[in-house]
């Protein structure tokens, strides 16, 4: 059923995607989290609530995440927002859409706002985690691993628990990364579109706090909010219910 398909951005840089084509629709636009890729069960339930309800679909992802070119050592918050605008421009050309982001892909979603408040109609955000490389990330990480960070310029960093028998993830995260992450600053911004927004945030999420969602809802002094908390539900937000 899913057809990926790739965006040549440059000679040396193409963007794997999953849309779904309508030329006068609006579109869903899925951006996903940190390291996230779209394979996953999110951007396969968006995409065929789509096709049902004949809108368009675009799932992005960012260079150096899943089958894209690029290495994710290169990447940070502002070269992963222009992805995902060159993207949008070129896919969804006029067209206007909804934005989904989760987890970091709020963030990324939050900056496309300065470049298609006028195509941008709704906001959905799933775990929001926008600012996280600073207030979650590094905020909590031992002096030791900071160091190595601002001397060596990279650390390799490993999530989850064996003895949980959660899945173990390593991912190397650079002292660009964070610097980069500093002037994407969004919780200060104001965001005056009379839109619907909605914060879709499990109750057990033991990565990003709820506060985050809620602090994401206060950026749109204009728009219709809404706050859903997930029962029982964790970070991904991923199961079938």
């Amino acid at each position: 059923m899913k057809k990926f398909k790739y965006l040549k951005i440059s000679k040396t840089k193409k963007l794997r995607y999953l849309n779904n084509y309508y030329k006068k629709n609006p579109f869903i636009v899925f951006l996903p989290g940190f390291m996230s890729d779209i394979d996953g069960e999110k951007p396969k339930a968006f995409r065929k609530y789509a096709i049902k309800k004949k809108l368009g679909f675009l799932a992005i992802e960012y260079s150096g995440h899943g089958k894209s070119s690029g290495k994710f050592t290169k990447g940070n918050i502002s070269v992963w927002s222009k992805d995902a605008r060159i993207s949008i421009k070129k896919i969804i050309k006029k067209n206007n859409f909804i934005l989904i982001g989760s987890s970091m892909g709020a963030w990324i979603s939050l900056n496309q706002f300065k470049y298609f408040k006028n195509q941008i109609k709704g906001f959905i955000g799933i775990g929001s985690a926008p600012e996280f490389l600073d207030r979650l990330m590094w905020k909590k990480f031992s002096n030791k691993i900071k160091k190595e960070i601002r001397k060596k310029g990279v650390s390799i960093i490993k999530h989850g628990n064996s003895k949980l028998k959660q899945k173990q993830y390593e991912y190397p995260v650079t002292h660009q990364l964070f610097k980069d992450g500093r002037k994407n600053k969004v919780f200060s911004r104001k965001i005056n579109l009379k839109i619907n927004v909605t914060m879709i945030h499990g109750q057990k999420d033991e990565v990003v706090p709820v506060n985050f969602s809620r602090k994401v809802l206060s950026i749109f002094k204009k728009a219709k909010r809404k706050m859903i908390i997930v029962k029982n539900g964790d970070h991904s937000l991923s199961q079938k219910k």
